[in-house]
């Protein structure tokens, strides 16, 4: 099968959060059983397009209103990815070195999905899925369906995958002149309470819907930012699939951004050799508990409650636990964690921003990894964590509820708290110094326990192509 994800972000050429990885993977695993995967994104400004070899593909016209505009796409020539890669260029909107947080983003995401659908229509053939990520790829469905210059493309099957139902992509209808030639009658297919949603637009139009864990797709139901009766309406057409973690970068046997290599036979040396670096370098208690948070500082994450829990975490145990933080976001949170650096001299350190060398290496040497998520569709964190023997702490909900099983409960491996509050956190915190002070063979079989179960992709991999299939 000749299967196009369209998306916003692919690791490692842009990435902002759990999107890029999936985007980055999944197509490489589809490749490598014997299908024919292609990623179409933007052209954003990143290291990688200046590091890397292209060839132009193809330049076309299309219009953004009554704006017509060039784009070229560019196709990477040496296959470093294992897929084919294009990227979309149009000068002014998206030569940009971010990928989001632009006034213009509207008007860049739907640039982008214009673009693509008419480089499509150009090819003398039809590929046979078009897999959307998320609401910068949502209008597409719509689009080959009800756009009278792509009307050729309309039997193409196409699939919507949910990373994130809070993020829908919102536009008012004096933007809806954006989108090509379309049917006015079918201007519900566009719309959800009175305004343009291209989120769930997709879920109107595309053939098939998809997130990222089974507990998600019942989440949305219920809590969706607006959308829980759509959710409701269209479940006959939605399917939980989870995400999995591509092996070839997070493998702590293998792992080309560490010095210190182990396994699960190896795991107790090799993450004391990793620990030892990482409280060398931040100045930390190598006799306490590690506890780290690797994340965007946003609420969505629950990173408004980590200054008050730490505080918290460290008056109930005196002082006895570690914590490193990673990650960038609300900057009155930033400033917060960073407040804390000069309060606990020798147990705590935060870094604000984002370091891939970093986050491998705290997730090599640390005891546990803290995720109080309000919303966590997948959660990609805690999987990397228990493939580096560190114990995830996560709050029960979405697809943390589906890959992290309470020490509690029978043959448990993590710790699952239900709220997301200061008060959960902290009593998950000290249950977590408790495992540690005490019970190291307990800790010991947890960390063998987890480092062995299977997240790779290859299982989630073959549900795609299973769903791809009953399309065609």
């Amino acid at each position: 099968m000749e299967i196009i994800h369209v998306s916003a972000e692919c690791y490692p050429v842009a990435k902002a959060g759990g999107l890029g990885d999936v985007v980055g993977a999944l197509p490489k695993y589809q490749t490598a059983m014997g299908h024919y995967a292609k990623v179409v994104m933007p052209m954003y400004r990143t290291k990688f397009l200046y590091q890397n070899d292209w060839l132009i593909d193809f330049k076309g016209r299309a219009y953004l209103g009554d704006w017509q505009f060039e784009f070229t796409v560019i196709k990477e020539k040496t296959n470093k990815l294992g897929f084919d890669l294009y990227l979309i260029d149009i000068n002014g909107l998206l030569d940009r070195e971010k990928v989001y947080g632009y006034d213009d983003d509207t008007e860049r995401f739907t640039a982008f999905q214009i673009a693509f659908v008419s480089w499509i229509n150009s090819w003398q053939h039809k590929p046979d899925i078009i897999h959307c990520h998320d609401h910068q790829a949502g209008l597409i469905p719509f689009m080959i369906k009800y756009c009278y210059d792509y009307n050729r493309l309309s039997d193409i099957p196409t699939v919507f995958t949910i990373h994130n139902g809070q993020y829908q992509g919102w536009m008012g209808w004096n933007k809806s002149r954006l989108i090509p030639r379309w049917d006015n009658w079918k201007s519900g297919l566009l719309e959800w309470k009175n305004t343009i949603n291209p989120m769930a637009s997709a879920v109107k139009n595309a053939w098939k819907v998809t997130t990222v864990s089974h507990s998600y797709l019942d989440e949305l139901r219920y809590n969706s930012n607006g959308l829980e009766a759509l959710f409701e309406y269209e479940k006959g057409k939605c399917v939980g699939i989870l995400n999995g973690i591509d092996a070839d970068v997070w493998n702590p046997a293998t792992d080309t951004y560490l010095h210190d290599h182990f396994d699960a036979e190896t795991a107790e040396e090799g993450k004391l050799a990793n620990k030892k670096l990482l409280c060398g370098r931040f100045n930390l208690d190598i006799n306490k508990a590690l506890i780290i948070f690797i994340g965007r500082l946003v609420g969505e994450k629950a990173a408004d409650l980590l200054p008050d829990a730490i505080l918290s975490s460290m008056y109930a145990l005196n002082n006895g636990v570690n914590f490193l933080i990673l990650g960038s976001g609300d900057t009155h949170v930033e400033w917060q964690l960073q407040q804390l650096n000069g309060h606990y001299p020798g147990n705590y350190n935060c870094v604000i921003g984002y370091n891939e060398t970093l986050s491998h290496l705290m997730y090599a040497g640390a005891d546990f990894l803290l995720m109080p998520s309000r919303v966590e569709p997948c959660g990609l964190n805690q999987m990397y964590a228990m493939q580096y023997g560190t114990v995830p702490m996560v709050r029960n909900t979405g697809g943390l509820r589906d890959t992290v099983v309470d020490m509690g409960d029978w043959q448990g491996w993590g710790i699952r708290f239900n709220n997301a509050s200061v008060g959960d956190i902290t009593y998950s915190i000290t249950r977590a110094a408790g495992l540690y002070r005490e019970g190291q063979v307990h800790l010991q079989w947890m960390r063998q326990r987890m480092m062995q179960i299977d997240n790779s992709w290859e299982n989630a991999v073959q549900q795609y192509i299973n769903i791809y299939s009953s399309l065609r």
